[in-house]
């Protein structure tokens, strides 16, 4: 029509796009096509629900507003077998979707949200076993510890290879404020329920102490959404997916999920989401200004257990066991479990740091973690041990001595296979020769042989050598007397 004021109509269809008959029109009758005759009110065919709409569909929506209309379907062909079937289906699913815009029950509204800087700070637990990731040759399962500031969008990411607990929250959470540099006021979980789900009331309201003195060393105020309403923790659910897009896209570009130890895979993650906290560098410039100062010292961020060690070798924590030196038995050790390792102490005292495993679901003591250096000394006394060792399988320090013992039992009597392998085990303590001596199994194996003990001690005991004889010829008295009178000349 603007084109209309200054050129013909011909001409004015053409830079409209549109043909001269449909100009025409246009022009005899500018209101839309659907204002200018009423719409139609009546049925062209029959309500094939007509029947059993109000006497039995209705009732059936009222007390149950969530009845899907495919079970509705399914109740009718009970009730009226071969009356009703899928050519139905589609004008069930309309009605249904009409009668709830119309007469069902009020929906739940999810209310937008404005973040003042400085003032929410959101964490949350995601699974990430499906990037397959591979460490060390092997799949690895875990979840990412996910923290988030709601205004900037700043993210902090933490690998957590066990589940949802109270050490990996304050690790994660800690480690991510350091990085920020500052506290926002106030912040807030999901209820955590994976990580209270196995635990006993008093086991719950213990970690739920934890937390709150945790927010509370860091002065913020702890909050979590409801149980079940996850887009009340919206801010970071919604970032899970982003951040493991993201994540997802660097490997594709890396080419290569393999990584030669978990370092390795934390300094990636810390690199993909670095990147990402740079594009946002102005947001989160302007929120570090109103964060709060962070406290002088790091809060806990382990769990402080005593344990008594057996006269087997170690202690059982959470239903795995551990080795410490024989020399510890009888006594009670105060240990630190943290995310990734336990710390060890008597009294005061820093024994050993061992790693922190845990046990599989749904099983007894499902885990073990033995250094073969705390018992190698009484399997010297007791080779046989080995046949039936509750932990053997854990004993072994690299597979190749895995190799080696299955080797060994495979093609040797019981006691000659427990006695070359405990010799073997002895040979790599003594003679701190760990590594070189499971290359040289590897080859032997590889080669159709088995291991001989002695040979293999020669070869990596350290030679001794007999030394040299040193024969000192002393001067006679003499001399001194004619150097003495040579030197006052």
């Amino acid at each position: 029509m603007d084109f209309r004021t200054t050129h013909t109509q011909k001409l004015a269809a053409a830079k409209a796009g549109i043909s001269v008959a449909s100009a025409r029109r246009i022009e005899a009758d500018p209101r839309p096509p659907s204002t200018r005759k009423p719409l139609r009110t009546w049925r062209t065919r029959g309500d094939p629900l007509a029947l059993v709409w109000d006497d039995i569909i209705v009732p059936i929506l009222r007390s149950a507003p969530g009845v899907r209309p495919v079970t509705l379907l399914q109740e009718l062909d009970r009730r009226f077998p071969g009356a009703f079937g899928e050519r139905v289906r589609r004008t069930l699913e309309r009605r249904v979707r009409d009668w709830r815009a119309l007469e069902g029950p009020e929906r739940q509204i999810v209310f937008p949200q404005t973040h003042a800087p400085g003032r929410l700070g959101l964490s949350d637990f995601t699974d990430a076993s499906d990037l397959g990731v591979v460490i060390a040759g092997a799949t690895l399962p875990h979840r990412l510890y996910h923290f988030a500031l709601a205004f900037s969008g700043f993210e902090h990411v933490e690998v957590v290879l066990g589940g949802e607990s109270f050490t990996s929250l304050a690790t994660g959470l800690q480690n991510a404020l350091a990085v920020l540099g500052g506290v926002p006021l106030e912040h807030r979980t999901d209820s955590l329920s994976a990580a209270f789900r196995n635990l006993s009331p008093d086991a719950a309201e213990d970690i739920t102490r934890r937390y709150d003195g945790l927010c509370r060393h860091y002065g913020m105020i702890a909050s979590r959404n409801n149980r079940g309403v996850a887009h009340e923790n919206g801010a970071i659910e919604s970032r899970h997916g982003h951040a493991k897009r993201r994540i997802e896209q660097a490997l594709l570009m890396r080419g290569d999920r393999r990584f030669p130890d978990l370092e390795a895979y934390r300094a990636f993650l810390a690199e993909v989401i670095a990147d990402h906290n740079a594009r946002r560098r102005h947001e989160i410039e302007l929120e570090r200004a109103a964060l709060r100062a962070l406290p002088a010292a790091r809060a806990p961020d382990y769990l402080e257990a005593s344990v008594l060690v057996t006269s087997s070798g170690g202690f059982t924590f959470r239903r795995v066991f551990y080795t410490v030196p024989s020399r510890l038995v009888g006594r009670r050790l105060r240990i630190r479990q943290y995310e990734d390792r336990i710390e060890a102490f008597l009294g005061a005292t820093h024994l050993l740091t061992l790693p922190h495993r845990r046990p599989e679901p749904g099983r007894g003591r499902s885990g073990h973690v033995v250094d073969y250096r705390h018992v190698i000394h009484s399997l010297r006394a007791k080779p046989g041990a080995l046949i039936a060792l509750a932990y053997r399988d854990a004993l072994w320090p690299r597979p190749a001595f895995a190799r080696t013992w299955d080797a060994l039992i495979t093609r040797l009597p019981e006691k000659k296979a427990c006695r070359i392998m405990v010799a073997l085990l002895a040979l790599a303590h003594d003679h701190a020769c760990e590594a070189d001596l499971a290359a040289a199994l590897d080859s032997l194996l590889d080669a159709g042989r088995l291991p001989d003990a002695e040979e293999l001690r020669r070869r990596f005991a350290p030679r001794t050598g007999e030394a040299p004889a040193v024969v000192v010829v002393l001067p006679p008295v003499a001399a001194y007397d004619a150097l003495i009178a040579g030197a006052a000349q």
